[in-house]
């Protein structure tokens, strides 16, 4: 199993991505989440084998959405892309620090941030430089 890491680009916040998801659902399958992006994962089996989409926010990954399927989709312009088809359940996570980066990149579990517990999960957000500071520190 692999997980893939993304920038969640012009989110400021979880809220942000659950704002913006929300937005879109009528898009949707009924329960998932779609995010198109431009190169197939080569390790297509490992990633559908239980993988994750870690969501990294204003430079620290605060969150993750299990990845269900993988689909190829074209956006009238003749390019396949790679639909991400995601459960809809965004999944908060401790915060981890990660540097900018463009596209995606794997993400070993071994290196994967904890789930945050369930009664955490609700709990205000740090806000991102904080969270990243923390992070840096081993502190969240």
């Amino acid at each position: 199993m692999i997980n893939i890491l993304k920038l969640c680009v012009g989110a400021d916040s979880v809220e942000d991505l659950l704002d913006w998801q929300r937005a879109q659902r009528p898009r949707w399958p009924e329960g998932k989440a779609i995010h198109v992006t431009r190169m197939w994962p080569r390790r297509e089996a490992e990633v559908l084998d239980g993988g994750s989409l870690y969501w990294v926010i204003k430079g620290v990954i605060l969150a993750r959405q299990r990845i269900t399927d993988l689909q190829e989709v074209n956006l009238g312009d003749g390019i396949p892309r790679c639909a991400l088809v995601l459960d809809q359940e965004v999944i908060r996570t401790e915060a981890a620090p990660r540097r900018p980066f463009q596209g995606w990149r794997y993400l070993d579990p071994k290196d994967s941030p904890r789930d945050l517990p369930k009664g955490r999960a609700k709990d205000d957000p740090l806000p991102p430089d904080l969270a990243r500071a923390l992070a840096e520190l081993g502190l969240h």
